[in-house]
């Protein structure tokens, strides 16, 4: 027998008959698609872990910047951050349940799973934005030095974190506001504090009970907190006020920290609020019945697959970001 002769099965083969892992094109597109996303965190994660390490010794400390919960006031370390993760983690769930129910063709079940990872969805995307305003706003706010240091300043009394409008003074000085009352409204204001460098300043010393801490974490994993004479000498080198944290300044520490954090959970919120697009889109065609007349719901299947994703990915940015 001639053994350049093919069998049947060879033939199916190399027609491209065959489907790696089982799996449809779609899917197969998809898990591309993860994969290579996945290379784009990754790069992302590991940049942001080598610029702490190279600035350990002044890199903010997570859970005295994020203190903050809707509608209470006080210091809540790391607790609306947990309620986020879990609420995307449940989604994740009521995803899972939306693609057994649609193996088993039932409708008004990928309706309802559907529907529930949609509203969990939502009130992640909507919490880091509420996040997000929350840090760029500030609560305290700081001093920057000359060489770039941020200085805060903490009640020796009460050992807490003293905003700037607790011991700040209002002097007569000329603060222009371009309003359009005034008729200059077009012109751009800039860069504004609540108070100037001279309001804090005298503030500050007649306030005997504040003290300045400084950026640097000491061996006791602490933020490094002066005496009343240190302080006095350290803010002879403050150079301006910083309230909040943007991509110049960050009222919290390095700026590098800010940086990564509107980057990466900016990244990361963009591919959930497209997912939850994109489950919209899913949920009304499961709703006109488009995928009970294809005879599968593998499109839901996909998207689920996206979905588990972006929940994956948050649990690393939550642990390396928030948590270590």
């Amino acid at each position: 027998m001639d053994s350049t002769v093919t069998t049947g099965a060879e033939d199916n083969v190399w027609g491209g008959g065959n489907r790696p892992l089982g799996a449809s094109y779609g899917k197969l597109m998809m898990w591309f698609f993860i994969v290579s996303d996945a290379l784009t965190f990754s790069g992302f994660l590991v940049s942001y872990g080598f610029s702490r390490f190279k600035f350990i010794e002044t890199w903010p400390i997570a859970d005295e910047v994020f203190t903050h919960v809707p509608f209470f006031h006080g210091n809540y370390p790391m607790y609306y951050v947990a309620f986020m993760t879990f609420i995307l983690i449940m989604s994740s769930v009521t995803m899972v349940l939306a693609v057994d129910a649609g193996h088993r063709m039932m409708k008004n079940r990928v309706i309802l799973y559907m529907f529930l990872t949609i509203i969990g969805g939502a009130i992640f995307v909507g919490s880091q934005a509420w996040e997000w305003a929350t840090f760029i706003k500030g609560d305290f706010g700081a001093l920057e030095t000359k060489g770039g240091r941020i200085l805060q300043f903490v009640n020796a009394e009460t050992g807490e974190r003293a905003a700037l409008a607790e011991f700040s003074k209002t002097l007569p000085e000329e603060r222009v506001k371009h309003e359009g009352s005034n008729g200059i409204w077009y012109q751009k204001e800039g860069y504004k504090t609540s108070y100037s460098l001279n309001e804090v300043i005298e503030g500050f010393k007649a306030s005997p009970n504040i003290l300045i801490r400084t950026e640097t974490i000491n061996e006791e994993g602490e933020k490094t907190l002066l005496t009343r004479q240190e302080s006095l000498a350290k803010l002879k080198d403050a150079k301006l006020v910083v309230e909040g944290a943007n991509l110049i300044r960050n009222e919290y520490g390095s700026r590098l920290f800010a940086d990564f954090f509107f980057f990466i959970t900016g990244f990361h919120g963009f591919h959930v609020f497209s997912g939850v697009v994109i489950n919209v889109i899913i949920f009304f065609n499961v709703i006109l019945g488009t995928y009970e007349r294809r005879g599968h719901y593998e499109m839901v299947e996909k998207v689920g697959l996206y979905w588990h994703f972006v929940d994956l990915v948050w649990v690393f940015v939550f642990t390396f970001f928030y948590l270590v």
